[in-house]
């Protein structure tokens, strides 16, 4: 016995112009009518389009360590260019001193070789991934001059990186020196 509420029940195949649904077979209540069911099928193939190619889990992760590293390489180069593509319009770095720059402002100051970056050792690199989002943590050993001025040391940071746009872009950075122990 049937519910009354589920009316009559038959199966359908709807034929849309220029495809073959020959395999599928739809439960369709009686009441429907095609052009509803048209406009459903229509919907649920625009959607399935739409969704870009996804990488797989790996291929992000491989992708995430070589943005990292390459944050490394293009500022001891440095590469201007390069790293105004890898970083984020509203990126953000908090100096181990305290000092916040944002992008501009820091790529800037490599423009103008009033920073340079001689060294860059990192150790102890750990990923968090949560969705699109990444935090990269280690230590880095570094050596470079400001305004002339040589400056080393050993750092911890935190690098937030975000995937945006089919590539990961970093939104954020920190850095905090270690001390020395004497």
């Amino acid at each position: 016995m049937r519910p009354a509420a589920l009316g009559k029940v038959r199966i359908r195949r709807p034929a849309l112009p220029g495809t073959d649904m020959s395999f599928v077979g739809h439960l369709v209540p009686a009441a429907m009518q095609a052009s509803t069911l048209k406009l459903r099928l229509a919907f649920l193939l625009a959607c399935l389009l739409s969704v870009p190619a996804l990488c797989t889990a790996a291929e992000v992760d491989d992708s995430l360590h070589a943005a990292d590293a390459r944050w490394n390489s293009l500022r001891l180069l440095p590469d201007v260019e390069g790293l105004s593509t890898l970083l984020a319009d509203d990126w953000v770095l908090t100096h181990s001193d305290g000092r916040v720059q944002h992008k501009a402002d820091y790529l800037g100051e490599l423009s103008t070789r009033s920073r340079s970056n001689q060294s860059i050792g990192n150790e102890d690199v750990q990923v968090r991934r949560y969705g699109d989002t990444a935090v990269v943590t280690g230590t880095s050993v570094q050596a470079g001059t400001r305004d002339g001025t040589p400056w080393s040391g050993r750092f911890r940071f935190t690098r937030t990186w975000v995937w945006a746009e089919d590539r990961w872009q970093m939104v954020a950075s920190h850095s905090s020196r270690i001390a020395t122990q004497e």
